[in-house]
Formats: structure tokens, C-alpha cells, sequence
């Protein structure tokens, strides 16, 4: 019976990234949702993204201070500088050209673009790995390890490309319809002010995505320097937050834009705020330590497939073949992946009980301290 108890155990800390990424995905679905209600009811997606990560910060800071009080590392000017750069990546820019490219293309290009992070991740990755081939702490970092002689390193390239392969039918190839044989449960109105620019739609779009992934790389770095991920987060959300409020108030010029009542809007700024920007931007960060960014960008279609399903079910929403049979390939391909990098792990282990050791060693010294 305790070995039975010690195997679940076992099983439980080799898979928890896993389940914490699959969550972060449904979280994230959720999101699209009540975002999408909110924009149509008239909040500005700037001001959103600019309110959602001051409550993220507001909400992460008692946890980020008292937790980690006394294993935060000093905050250099350096340090800063990079936690900017990183905020920038991942908060300000990124998100407002993302939302900006809503306004010129469709939903479903918005999302099949996104779901190639994981493959323009894994890309950068591999290209970092082989230009500092010879760095002795390249290990440290996650950067992805690519051996196509051995068959584990050849899945994360057939499976990086499969995954891919799937992101494209679920957005070129439609197919015969699926008949909903019920009404929607739930009614979003239409928003009718977007106006078509797919060049430009497509260049923010595909910028967003570049930057995203340079975001997930960056991140398995800085954490190596500041491994406080509450900390981190907090300070991402309060300087990307800042970030976004200077550029909102170059494009919004309108005080009123910065009005919301005790309505939709203001639930969707506490859910992106605080499980968004909060929970699921902290738990992608301790994935990165654990797994590398890769591992984390490698769940990102997953939510794509849940929206899909959950319009189809909720909103009533049209679900064709072409979404199912990508979708299909989508999870095909993310198997594939992660069996190919649970090859990774076995030279880590005794870098991640040594790292385990440092850290508890620091954590006693300076409580004894």
C-alpha cells in the first residue's frame, strides 16, 4: 500500500506541469469569452489590457512580499532593465498589437497565428542552443536540446510540425458543417465596427507572435537570475501595466474610454487580472523553470480547441469537420512533443536536486540570518 501511495506520488510530481498547463488553457479559454463580451459592450482592448495588469499586480504583490520576502534577490539596475524588457515582450506590446490585429482580421486567423508560437519557440530555441553551444550553463537556461540521430529528438520535430499541420486545417479546411440540434445558451452580440486590413492585420499579428515567443525564451533566462516567480510576476504586471498606460493614452484620447461600470467590463478586468495575468502568468513561469519554454508554448493549442467546442456547445456557434479533424492533429502532435522531451529529463534530474538543494540551503541561511 505505501508503494503503491510512494508511485502516485511519483507519477503526480513527473505530470504536474502537465496538468498546470492544461488548466493555464482552460483558463485561458474562458478568457476569450468574457473578453469578447466585454469588447462588444465597449471597452477600449488598450485600457482592458492596462486595467487587467494593474489588478494583477495589485493582487500578486501581498503574496509576492510576504512569501518571498526573504528569498528575492537583490533588484539591480541591470536586473530591472530586464525585467522591463521583459515586461515590454510580454505585456505591452505584444498584447496591444495583438488586440489591434483584431480589429483588421478575423478571430479564427488570430488564432491559428497564435497557436505558432510554440513551433517559432521551439525554432529559437533550438538556434539559441546551437550558437551557444559551447556556454556551459546552457543547460540552466532550458534551452532545447535537438538530437535528430536519436529518435526522441526526431518526435519534437515531427511533432512540432504535425502540431502545426493541424493549427493550418483547422484554419484553411472547413468542411461540412456539424448541425447543432440545439439553440445557444448563451447570447454575445455581434460587434459591427471592424474594419478588414489584412496586411496590416497579418504584420501585427505575426509581429505579436515573434515577440510572444522571444517573451518564453527570456523568461527561462531572467529566471535564472531572479527565481522569486511571485516577485517576477508582480513586476511584470506593474511595469507592463505602466507600459500600456502611456501608450493607451497616446492612442485613446478620450477620458470616457477609461469609465466602466460594476457590469461585464468590470469582471473582466478582475478574471484577466487576477487568473490571467496572475495565476496563469506565475504558473507558467515555474513551468519554465521546470520544463523549459517550449514545454509551456506546446500547450497553447489547446485552448484554441476548447473555444471551438465551447462555442459550438454555448454559443451555438458553427463547428465544422476541418476544426475537428485539426484539432485531432493538434493533440496528436502535442503527444508526440512532449514524449520526445520527456527524454530531456533524465540528465536534469540531478541538476534540478542540486539546484532544489542551493535553494533550500539560501532559504535556511537567510532565515538563520
Amino acid at each position: 500500500m505505501a508503494f503503491e501511495g510512494c508511485e502516485l506520488m511519483t507519477s503526480y510530481r513527473r505530470f504536474k506541469p502537465h496538468l498546470l498547463m492544461v488548466l493555464a488553457q482552460m483558463g485561458y479559454t474562458f478568457l476569450y469569452f468574457i473578453t469578447e463580451a466585454s469588447f462588444n459592450h465597449g471597452m477600449n482592448p488598450h485600457v482592458y489590457i492596462t486595467y487587467r495588469h494593474i489588478v494583477s499586480g495589485l493582487v500578486m504583490l501581498p503574496f509576492a512580499y510576504f512569501l518571498e520576502r526573504k528569498l528575492r534577490p537583490k533588484l539591480t539596475l541591470a536586473l530591472f532593465v530586464e525585467i522591463f524588457v521583459l515586461s515590454l515582450l510580454g505585456v505591452s506590446v505584444t498584447l496591444n498589437m495583438y488586440f489591434a490585429s483584431l480589429r483588421y482580421t478575423s478571430p479564427t486567423f488570430i488564432a491559428s497565428m497564435v497557436n505558432t508560437i510554440a513551433s517559432l519557440t521551439f525554432i529559437i530555441a533550438v538556434v539559441l542552443r546551437q550558437v551557444y553551444s559551447n556556454h556551459q550553463r546552457i543547460e540552466t537556461y532550458r534551452m532545447e536540446n535537438l538530437d535528430i540521430r536519436n529518435t526522441r529528438g526526431m518526435a519534437k520535430v515531427v511533432g512540432t510540425i504535425v502540431s502545426l499541420a493541424g493549427v493550418m486545417t483547422m484554419t484553411l479546411y472547413k468542411g461540412p458543417v456539424i448541425r447543432n440540434v440545439w439553440g445557444a445558451l448563451i447570447h454575445i452580440q455581434g460587434n459591427s465596427t471592424i474594419h478588414e486590413n489584412w496586411l496590416k492585420g497579418s504584420i501585427l499579428t505575426a509581429a505579436s507572435c515573434i515577440t510572444w515567443s522571444t517573451w518564453y525564451i527570456m523568461q527561462a533566462v531572467t529566471l535564472k537570475k531572479y527565481p522569486a516567480q511571485l516577485s517576477l510576476t508582480t513586476w511584470m504586471s506593474f511595469v507592463g501595466g505602466a507600459q500600456s498606460a502611456v501608450f493607451t493614452a497616446f492612442v485613446q484620447h478620450k477620458p470616457s474610454a477609461w469609465k466602466f461600470g460594476f457590469n461585464i467590463d468590470f469582471w473582466s478586468i478582475i478574471y484577466g487580472g487576477v487568473v490571467c495575468s496572475g495565476l496563469i502568468i506565475f504558473i507558467q513561469l515555474w513551468c519554465t523553470e521546470k520544463r523549459g519554454p517550449v514545454f509551456v508554448t506546446m500547450f497553447n493549442p489547446l485552448s484554441t480547441i476548447l473555444v471551438a467546442f465551447l462555442a459550438y456547445f454555448v454559443l451555438g456557434e458553427r463547428l465544422y469537420t476541418g476544426s475537428i479533424l485539426g484539432g485531432f492533429i493538434v493533440i496528436v502532435g502535442l503527444y508526440v512533443v512532449l514524449w520526445g522531451k520527456e527524454g530531456d529529463q533524465t540528465p536534469l534530474v540531478k541538476s534540478d536536486a542540486e539546484s532544489s538543494s542551493d535553494y533550500e540551503e539560501q532559504k535556511e541561511s537567510k532565515i538563520n540570518g
